[in-house]
């Protein structure tokens, strides 16, 4: 039987062997016998894993889905749409007439572009969704854990005061007892 305080407690808190524990488990464990706090930020935890393309594809999604670019996106295409039919038209030079094959050749190749980056970040939103559930359920298992050990020494302590009131309450007793006993009471 090992004496490991991490295998102990183990035994103790989960009735499992330290080898029979998950990883998030063994990392509650872990910060029980040492002490120390097990809470963190899953938006810190997921930015310190990000890669380059993870950020690029988020900053691309928070300006694709934004009302500011909609309504830059929206003043560009009639502005292209005007350029080419009232102005440039009247002189002859519209690189781009109705029905603006070239503009729809742009729009159709940004929205090609577009969806699997947002696709990216949505992924990348699943993932951290999963890391903050994953850190909630160290913090509320390591909560649960404390209260465990928690009640475990209030009750020692409430059997202690207990054991140590009955030891009062009976030497009244015993000394009454005692006396009756003796050949001189």
């Amino acid at each position: 039987m090992s004496t490991n305080p991490i295998h102990v407690l183990a035994r103790r808190l989960f009735g499992k062997q330290h080898d029979a524990l998950d990883d998030e488990q063994r990392r509650v464990i872990a910060k029980v016998h040492e002490g120390m706090p097990i809470a963190r930020d899953a938006a810190d935890a997921a930015d310190e894993a990000a890669t380059v393309g993870d950020r690029l594809a988020d900053r691309v999604a928070a300006i694709g889905g934004s009302w500011g670019f909609i309504v830059a996106f929206s003043v560009l295409l009639i502005a292209w749409m005007l350029l080419n039919s009232e102005v440039l038209a009247q002189r002859g030079t519209a690189f781009d007439p109705y029905p603006y094959i070239l503009l729809n050749l742009m729009l159709s190749t940004v929205a090609a572009l577009q969806a699997p980056i947002i696709m990216m970040s949505q992924n990348r939103q699943a993932s951290k969704d999963r890391l903050a559930a994953s850190l909630d359920y160290e913090v509320n298992l390591r909560t649960e854990l404390e209260m465990i050990r928690l009640h475990e020494k209030i009750d020692r302590a409430v059997g202690d005061k207990l054991d140590e009131l009955i030891a009062v309450a009976r030497r009244p007793v015993e000394d009454k007892a005692a006396q009756a006993a003796s050949p001189s009471g």
